[in-house]
């Protein structure tokens, strides 16, 4: 299967960066979009595997995001890693609920974002693979 690409919706440039950097070593292209409404015009055009999603977000917050992302049959089988300053287990359980599949504070560590990244995409693959049955991603 070829490699798709990870979406960054992230609106401050040092941290999308870093992010591009963590990710590259995975092999995909990162994209990044600094607002919520260009950040869900690209996982409409583009093939996104996963979605790197900012809670604190210009135009269109990373809440509204997440749930637009959720409620569109484009878009709802793409994995979310919500990214955030905003820490708290509040914020936790919202995102949850909000059908995110994983949430990490910033400041990350990147062997920790590479990883959690690496498992969504596989996840992904699989379920895909399993639906179209073809057993292996």
């Amino acid at each position: 299967m070829t490699p798709g690409k990870i979406l960054l919706i992230e609106d401050e440039p040092s941290n999308s960066r870093l992010m591009e950097v963590t990710l590259r070593p995975l092999g995909y292209e990162t994209l990044v979009r600094v607002d919520g409404f260009a950040g869900l015009e690209a996982a409409h055009d583009e093939p996104i595997e996963l979605i790197v999603l900012d809670l604190a977000l210009p135009k269109l917050d990373g809440w509204q995001v997440l749930e637009r992302i959720r409620s569109d049959p484009h878009t709802m089988g793409i994995p979310v890693l919500v990214l955030t300053a905003h820490a708290g287990d509040e914020n936790l359980m919202k995102a949850a609920d909000a059908g995110a599949d994983v949430f990490m504070t910033k400041p990350f560590q990147p062997d920790d974002l590479r990883q959690v990244a690496r498992a969504l995409i596989q996840q992904r693959r699989e379920s895909l693979a399993a639906r179209n049955g073809n057993p292996k991603a």
